[in-house]
């Protein structure tokens, strides 16, 4: 949706003792999501929610305002008093609590909004936050698509388009992508085939909070022709790296609902209720959680003990460092139909994972790191172990590579300025050589005469 605007006109001058020539003053348009302020006024825009005047007692407005500007008094709300101020602080904004470092803002005029509509100082043009081409097209790209070819899927020689399927069968594929269109959540998108119906290709973001994080997963499926009495097949885009006891490095996903792993009844598929919805995100959240190593057969009883902790966070260092491969892998063959679509994901968490490597190099256990900062103390009280300190430097610079391919200009190293050359330096430097030359030629010469004397 397009963000709302307000028009905000002109404020009336009222008369001082200095005379002033009239200004022509031009409408101008502030995005009121954005919170956007003018950069000429003084005090703090109100964002994300936070309340300035919360801590205003006795009905008192602060407001800080420029030597220049002038307050209108009938532009001010009945009964209310206003505390002015022009050194640029205000004793009544209470300092936040959080760590996380929030963006600065321009300094505004902070006072009730009159009745009629808000008053800037300065009339100026409104700054506008300016998007990524990646980032628009991660917004514009949708969850679920039909495309027309998948001639790199890894069951397209399982079938033909020309082929025929039981309506039993279409039925379910068909109910399988309403729902996919309809209830897919925000990490997990999905192409089909409209002339392979039974090709499909999804791909997982790696979730906050796990080893995983901001990675991309790709799983290639095929529905075969005794669908839905049978689970469909799945291919993992492995990359020859397994990253996951549930996943190979050869493609296999083992998973009890694909008849892949033992199970009890509900844990398997059932025909009349089993969606691909539930397949995918059983795989997020089962597969490619936040302790893998437990998925392993014989390791889930020793979870919460602590030989069993101290084998799962060494495993989880391993995943990790497997997972900064994974996306070098995805970056330089993205499967078809995801080629703009993995650039513009890495282009656009580049710096995020560049922040998180670098956390973990200065010791933050694997997984700790989210957008605000270091999650849950406790959990993360036990640093990172001191070689995957070491590794994370070194499998990162592949990663960064990747990035600065992209176009990622932070990333970038910069050149080295020349080093300065001192003329004096140089005239003494030449001045030492000749010195050191006569005295070579001096020393020749005397032991020249010695010889003949």
């Amino acid at each position: 949706m397009d963000p709302d605007v307000v028009e905000i006109a002109p404020p009336p001058l009222a008369s001082t003792s200095r005379t002033r020539k009239p200004r022509k003053v031009n409408h101008e348009v502030i995005d009121v999501e954005q919170y956007h302020v003018d950069k000429m006024n003084k005090g703090k825009a109100i964002q994300d929610g936070h309340n300035p005047f919360i801590n205003v007692a006795n009905g008192v407005m602060p407001m800080d305002v420029d030597d220049d500007c002038t307050v209108v008094p009938k532009d001010i709300p009945t009964g209310v008093k206003v505390a002015i101020s022009t050194n640029g602080s205000n004793p009544f904004l209470a300092t936040p609590s959080s760590t996380t470092v929030q963006p600065q803002t321009p300094n505004v005029v902070m006072g009730p909004s009159p009745p009629s509509r808000p008053v800037n100082c300065h009339a100026s043009a409104s700054s506008e936050v300016v998007t990524s081409p990646q980032a628009n097209f991660l917004r514009d790209f949708k969850r679920f698509d039909t495309v027309e070819d998948f001639s790199d899927h890894h069951y397209a020689s399982k079938g033909k388009a020309s082929k025929q399927h039981s309506k039993t069968w279409l039925k379910k594929v068909q109910a399988d992508w309403k729902i996919l269109e309809k209830d897919l959540p925000e990490t997990i998108f999905v192409r089909a085939c409209e002339s392979r119906m039974d090709l499909m290709r999804a791909v997982i973001i790696g979730a906050e909070g796990t080893p995983y994080h901001d990675g991309l997963f790709f799983f290639d499926i095929h529905f075969p022709d005794s669908y839905p009495s049978v689970p469909p097949k799945v291919h993992y885009h492995s990359g020859g790296l397994r990253i996951n006891p549930n996943l190979y490095n050869c493609g296999k996903v083992c998973l009890s609902l694909l008849g892949t792993w033992t199970g009890n009844k509900r844990e398997k598929w059932l025909p009349q209720e089993s969606t691909m919805l539930q397949l995918l995100v059983s795989i997020q959240a089962l597969i490619l959680n936040q302790k893998p190593y437990f998925n392993e057969p014989g390791y889930e009883p020793t979870k919460g003990t602590p030989s069993g902790e101290a084998h799962s966070k060494v495993y989880s260092e391993s995943v990790f460092l497997l997972s900064l491969n994974t996306m070098v892998y995805s970056m330089r063959k993205p499967p078809k139909h995801f080629e703009e679509f993995v650039r513009s994901h890495y282009f656009v968490r580049a710096l995020d994972i560049v922040k998180a490597c670098n956390a973990y190099k200065d010791g933050a256990p694997v997984g700790s790191i989210v957008k605000g900062g270091v999650q849950d103390i406790e959990e993360t009280s036990q640093s990172g172990s001191k070689k995957f300190r070491t590794d994370v430097a070194a499998f990162m610079k592949a990663v960064v590579g990747e990035f600065v391919k992209l176009g990622v200009k932070e990333l970038q190293e910069k050149p080295k300025p020349p080093p300065v050359v001192n003329a004096n330096t140089e005239s003494n430097t030449a001045n030492r050589k000749r010195s050191r030359s006569s005295s070579i030629k001096e020393f020749l010469a005397n032991i020249g005469r010695c010889v003949f004397q």
